[in-house]
């Protein structure tokens, strides 16, 4: 996250249903940093433009198109009026283009937004490993800080919790730490809440030197420098950000289970957890942190990529068939823009 939130964009998936708590959590975020907000819809229908140029005229498709996302953009004007927005700066823009979490991550990326707001649904591990959800897409390779929300709890001087891992044993860039910290204690400035931080981590396991034979058992003192080495590096780390002793959480465990059980003693609004994209064939093995715990967590949750991260997404400027427009309108090949931007409007 920058030192600073500038622009928010909310992600709408389903205009059917209010996202209530996104539009809540957006006002309150965009209150408190004085930013405006863009509410962002990406229209996966059947478009039109696949009968082009077969059996439809591109002046036809054009027209379809363009009905389709008058209705839309006037469903996410009625959004951005509403009670939750009251007193934000607010624009809203609908455009054609699958799959949404690359046509979010486009758009976050060309009006530089410093953060993305989305909602997330619980799935199971077989929907995890081989479905492209938005959401898990969005872990992977949004750029910009995601904040999954979860909660409809108002973020009442909050508790912010960041998760960190000052020995690196996941192979986190060295930088990451610190910019999660930054990011949490920005957050907890704004809000007016509280900065926590939470370190698991797993004990030295005793080893047969060979299959069969009885386990090595490890010296008492092999643990307890183990702890204290962590411990160390943790307190470093915490009074950088002014976060006093009783705010250190550091427990033995599994991250996710740690993190899920940190948040619900402490009472955590919001979790801030850094996410490194892998490879499928690892990220299959051994997960990914940020999405292990994210089933488990009732709280908010914000994934920070590492300073440097590139994106896929934003690599290329063609997905599939399309093309990327310079307002970050994804669209086929062979047929014009004709939509504008809307202008910008103050929610009373």
């Amino acid at each position: 996250m920058a030192t600073k939130i500038r622009r928010i964009l909310v992600a709408i998936r389903d205009l059917d249903h209010a996202p209530i708590k996104e539009l809540r959590k957006a006002g309150i975020l965009a209150r408190a940093a004085g930013a405006p907000v863009e509410l962002f819809h990406a229209i996966d229908a059947p478009d039109p433009a696949r009968g082009y140029p077969e059996t439809k005229t591109r002046g036809l498709v054009d027209h379809e198109r363009a009905a389709v996302v008058h209705a839309e953009e006037h469903r996410l004007g009625r959004l951005a009026r509403s009670q939750a927005l009251r007193g934000v700066k607010v624009i809203w823009k609908a455009v054609w283009a699958h799959p949404a979490h690359e046509a979010i991550i486009q758009r976050a990326v060309i009006t530089h937004a410093d953060l993305v707001i989305a909602a997330t649904h619980r799935h199971g591990l077989r929907e995890r490993l081989l479905l492209r959800n938005t959401d898990w897409e969005l872990i992977r390779h949004c750029p910009v800080p995601v904040l999954l929300v979860k909660s409809a709890r108002a973020y009442t001087r909050p508790v912010i919790l960041a998760a960190i891992d000052p020995l690196h044993r996941h192979a986190r860039p060295a930088g990451l730490d610190s910019k999660l910290l930054l990011s949490g204690e920005y957050l907890a400035q704004i809000l007016r809440g509280t900065l926590h931080v939470v370190h698991a981590y797993m004990p030295i396991a005793e080893m047969a030197p060979i299959s069969g034979a009885p386990l090595l058992t490890l010296p008492a003192s092999v643990q307890e420098a183990r702890r204290n080495e962590i411990a160390a590096a943790v307190s470093r780390l915490a009074e950088r950000a002014s976060v006093p002793a009783a705010r250190r959480h550091i427990c033995i465990g599994d991250v996710s289970d740690t993190l899920s059980a940190v948040s619900k003693r402490t009472g955590t609004s919001i979790v801030v957890m850094g996410a490194v994209s892998r490879s499928v064939v690892v990220r299959t093995i051994i997960g990914n942190a940020a999405e292990r715990a994210l089933d488990k967590l009732s709280c908010d949750v914000l994934i920070v990529k590492p300073r440097g991260f590139t994106s896929s997404v934003t690599s290329r400027r063609a997905v599939g068939n399309r093309r990327l427009t310079s307002r970050g309108r994804l669209i086929p090949r062979g047929i014009p823009p004709r939509d504008s931007e809307p202008g910008w409007v103050n929610s009373i």
